[in-house]
């Protein structure tokens, strides 16, 4: 990531950047980058991780817990963020995304999506932010009709009393609080609107989406049990192109503007990504059961259009990790953690 050479990192030497969500995938290696920034470049970026848990956060950024230029600020992205020093950029990464918590907190969810982001442009109004960054999804686009390649312009239907409406219904209005906010107070921002991103760091433990089940199974030596037919085809962005896509757009990006970000050089039918991983992992013994479920709720009901990501690629940036590659990663870094 470090050596994107498109990528202008002097735009953040001595700046403060606040990072929400910080235990979040993203967001942790979004922390990484800007702290190897620091060590290995003297770039001087102060960061502040919110985090909730802080327990995990310790854990996670243990080794950055004694660098002066690195502080844990522990609380609820719902609550109000106040901070003595000015900050300069923003990443609003905080918020639920799993099966898991739409069908179990619903409403934790829309807090972290539409009080969470107010927060966050309450702070920014009264800094001097260059920039907020906001993690939306593709699922704001809903269902569309029509279209083979959804671009930044194109908009479908949304269910609002639809389960799953939870999630891209507040990321919706998320977008639209820090649009609102640019027009009314000029604060500066722009937002991803991520598609399926997987990687190390990832949360696989009872986390309900196809991925994280299946490096799951993987790594417990358990059968990939599939919940449904398995041809529903998803497009998956390794963790490392989907945060280089991040910090372009953070840096790069046309401010007030959204960009899609995806990998869709390679999308597959689930069933063959479960089948890739048993192959990948022949000593495990391991193989693809179908035993569909007739409780699909939390799921994305809509079949799957692709992203145009063609806005974000004249920024400079391209998905380079390979599906083969990033599964043959994520699985390994997790059997390297239990060893």
């Amino acid at each position: 990531i470090i050596n994107n050479k498109y990528i202008p990192y002097e735009k953040l030497m001595k700046k403060t950047v606040l990072i929400t969500g910080a235990n979040g995938m993203l967001a942790y290696y979004f922390t990484c980058v800007l702290m190897h920034l620091n060590i290995f470049n003297n770039y001087n970026i102060k960061v502040i991780a919110l985090v909730r848990n802080v327990d995990k956060a310790k854990d996670k950024f243990s080794q950055f817990l004694n660098n002066e230029n690195f502080k844990l600020l522990p609380q609820d992205v719902c609550q109000p963020i106040n901070l003595s020093e000015p900050v300069h950029y923003i990443l609003h990464a905080a918020g639920a995304a799993s099966p898991k918590f739409i069908k179990n907190d619903p409403v934790g969810i829309i807090n972290a999506n539409t009080i969470g982001t107010l927060n966050v442009m309450e702070l920014a109004r009264h800094n001097p932010v260059e920039n907020v960054l906001f993690t939306s999804t593709r699922e704001i686009y809903g269902k569309t009709e029509r279209i083979q390649f959804i671009t930044e312009n194109d908009m479908g239907v949304l269910d609002p009393l639809d389960s799953r409406s939870c999630y891209p219904e507040s990321k919706r209005l998320a977008e639209q609080l820090c649009k609102s906010y640019y027009l009314q107070y000029g604060v500066p921002f722009t937002t991803v609107r991520i598609a399926h991103s997987y990687g190390p760091g990832m949360e696989i433990n009872e986390d309900g989406r196809v991925m994280s089940d299946f490096i799951s199974d993987v790594v417990n030596n358990r059968n990939i049990v599939m919940k449904s037919d398995g041809i529903a085809e998803r497009a998956f962005c390794y963790i490392s192109d989907a945060v280089v896509a991040m910090l372009v757009v953070m840096l790069k990006g046309e401010i007030g503007e959204a960009y899609n970000v995806a990998n869709e050089t390679e999308p597959f039918a689930i069933r063959t990504v479960a089948k890739k991983l048993v192959d990948l992992f022949p000593e495990k013994g391991i193989e693809v059961i179908l035993q569909e479920s007739a409780d699909q709720s939390g799921y994305c009901k809509y079949d799957r259009v692709g992203l145009d990501t063609k806005k974000v690629e004249a920024l400079g940036w391209k998905p380079i990790v390979g599906l083969n590659i990033g599964l043959k990663r994520t699985v390994l870094s997790f059997m390297e953690e239990s060893l």
